[in-house]
């Protein structure tokens, strides 16, 4: 087995390899999906049909964007938590997606990247669903495991063989240290899942915005303490500026 970390358009991409079979362990960002290809058929001298599986941990462009095209592109099989096609549903959701989108932007240009086309269907079509601790069809080394609070339908993926463990979005890195992400949407659950990976025998953490850490590194309890304990995103902090500007429970 072998993990390529390849440097997305805003995020770490995790390829893995077994023999001739490849696993996406994220769906990456719709920016991401020449460069994903372009891997696969000159580095790896491996068909676009080698790509096998591709797991959507949760629904943020940089995580969901590229899941739609790469199948088409390869005969993949898409992965996902049951409620991952409902994230976006509603008109709610339609707005939270075109936020979401504006956020990748932002950071994009944080990091000094040209704009590219990041717009994707806001509604997953999965082939499969994922149970929590099952094992990944035909990656059978590699467990799944819920673990909320970023969204309601966050999964991570550990390589039990190894010790390795995909987060995605769990943590991520601000002025040098590991912090909880933005947004939270559901805290008593993300304070759970940190405390869940925690508490696994793993020996290295791979995060999407950060690099890859030795398990033994993490100061989960510092980190742990220092979670929100209301929801951080888009509705509450427009409702706290709303609030403060109005003047609002004075």
């Amino acid at each position: 087995m072998q993990i390529h970390t390849l440097k997305g358009y805003i995020q770490h991409i995790f390829l893995v390899r077994e023999g001739d079979r490849l696993l996406l362990l994220d769906g990456c960002g719709r920016a991401d999906i020449p460069m994903v290809c372009q891997f696969i058929e000159h580095t790896l001298q491996l068909p676009l049909s080698a790509l096998k599986l591709i797991v959507v941990t949760h629904m943020h462009p940089d995580h969901a964007g590229g899941a739609h095209r790469l199948r088409a592109l390869s005969g993949a099989q898409i992965a996902s938590h049951p409620k991952a096609s409902a994230w976006y549903a509603g008109l709610s959701g339609r707005i939270a997606h075109a936020v979401d989108v504006a956020l990748m932007y932002w950071v994009a240009k944080r990091l000094g990247k040209p704009r590219k086309n990041g717009w994707y269907s806001p509604i997953l079509k999965p082939d499969l669903i994922l149970e929590d601790e099952q094992r990944l069809p035909g990656f059978s080394d590699w467990q799944v495991l819920y673990t909320p609070g970023h969204t309601d339908h966050d999964l991570s993926l550990r390589h039990v063989p190894g010790g390795e463990m995909y987060v995605a979005d769990l943590l991520v890195q601000v002025k040098g240290q590991l912090r909880p992400p933005y947004p939270i949407c559901h805290p008593n659950q993300y304070r759970r899942s940190l405390q869940r990976v925690a508490a696994l025998p793993v020996a290295s953490l791979l995060m999407a915005h950060v690099p890859t850490r030795p398990m033994a590194s993490i100061p989960f309890e510092q980190i742990i303490s220092d979670a929100p304990v209301l929801p951080k995103n888009h509705w509450y902090a427009t409702k706290d500026r709303l609030v403060r500007k109005l003047g609002w429970g004075r």
